[in-house]
C-alpha cells in the first residue's frame, strides 16, 4: 500500500460550508442503509464489524469522516484516515460456494466508491429540502468536492465520474443491483435502537427512522421491509419542515454542534481516550 500524503486542512468552500449543518444528519440512516443494502459491503458489514451489537457505531464513524475531512485540522483528518485504514484493511472474504455471496475487500475502491456516493447522494436528497442556499449550482459545486471523500479512501479520482448527470447514471445502476438479505433487514432494524448512541443522536433516531424510510428509493425501502404509510409519510414532512425552519432560524453554534462533538471525539481518538461520543469497537 503506498503511504498517504499528509493532509491539508480544506478550504472553505461548498463542503466546508454544507457539511457542519446538522440538518443534513436526516440523511444519515439513508447513507448507511443503501451500503448495507450493496451485497459485498453488507456481507463485509455483517462478517467483520460489531454493528450487530454497536450498531450506531459505523454512523458515529461516518460523521467523524466527514466532519474531519471537510472542516477538521490536518492532525484530525490523518487521525480519521488512519483509522479507517486499519478498519479496513482486514476485512476481506473468499466468495461463499454455498449460498453464492460475492468476495469482498474493503480495500476495493469500487465499494469505497459506492460508500462516497451514498454519502454524497443523500447529501444532496436532503439539502435540496432543508438547506438556504442550495440550488442546482450548489450542487454541482458540492458534487466535485464529495470526491474527495473517496479520495481520502485510496479511491482513484478517476473512478468519481466528471459530472453529476454521470453520477446519476452511475448510482441508478448500482441501485438496481442492490439486494437486502434477512440478514442485512435484522441489522437495519437494530440501526435504530441506539442504546449505546449519544444523547443527541438517540433522541432523533425515531424520526431519523421514519424519516429514512420515507427517503430511501422505492425499490429499496421494499427490499428491506418498510412500508411508506400515512404516517411515516407525515412525520417525514413534519420533521423536514422543522428542520427547514430550524437551517434559517438557529444560529451556528447550534446547527454546528454535532460537528463540534464529533471533532472532539475524533481528538479523543488520537488520544487514546475514550470521549462519551466514541462508541466501543
Amino acid at each position: 500500500m503506498n503511504p498517504q500524503p499528509e493532509p491539508q486542512p480544506f478550504p472553505r468552500d461548498q463542503l466546508a460550508k454544507a457539511a457542519p449543518e446538522s440538518a443534513l444528519l436526516l440523511g444519515a440512516g439513508r447513507a448507511i442503509l443503501l451500503q448495507l443494502a450493496h451485497p459485498q459491503i453488507g456481507r463485509a458489514i455483517a462478517e467483520h464489524s460489531d454493528f450487530a451489537a454497536n450498531p450506531l457505531s459505523r454512523l458515529l464513524h461516518t460523521l467523524g469522516y466527514i466532519y474531519a475531512l471537510s472542516n477538521g485540522t490536518a492532525e484530525q483528518q490523518r487521525t480519521i484516515i488512519d483509522y479507517v485504514d486499519a478498519a479496513h484493511r482486514p476485512v476481506r472474504g473468499a466468495r461463499d460456494k454455498a449460498t453464492g455471496a460475492p468476495a469482498y475487500s474493503a480495500l476495493d475502491p469500487r465499494l469505497q466508491q459506492w460508500v462516497a456516493a451514498t454519502l454524497f447522494d443523500s447529501a444532496r436528497v436532503i439539502g435540496s429540502q432543508v438547506l438556504p442556499a442550495w440550488d442546482h449550482h450548489a450542487s454541482e459545486e458540492l458534487y466535485r468536492q464529495y470526491a474527495r471523500l473517496g479520495d481520502a479512501l485510496q479511491m482513484p479520482t478517476h473512478f468519481w465520474p466528471e459530472t453529476e448527470a454521470g453520477f446519476n447514471d452511475y448510482f441508478a445502476g448500482v441501485t438496481a443491483n442492490l439486494h437486502v438479505t434477512d440478514q442485512i433487514r435484522k441489522l437495519a432494524d437494530e440501526l435504530f435502537t441506539g442504546s449505546r448512541a449519544p444523547w443527541w443522536i438517540r433522541v432523533a433516531l425515531p424520526l431519523m427512522r421514519d424519516v429514512t424510510i420515507a427517503q430511501l428509493p422505492p425499490r429499496i425501502r421494499e427490499q428491506f421491509g418498510y412500508e411508506l404509510t400515512r404516517r411515516v409519510e407525515l412525520r417525514n414532512r413534519v420533521t423536514v419542515r422543522a428542520a427547514w425552519a430550524a437551517s434559517r432560524i438557529f444560529p451556528k453554534a447550534i446547527r454546528h454542534l454535532p460537528m463540534k462533538l464529533m471533532l472532539r471525539h475524533v481528538d479523543g481518538m488520537a488520544s487514546g481516550a475514550k470521549s462519551p461520543a466514541q462508541p466501543s469497537s
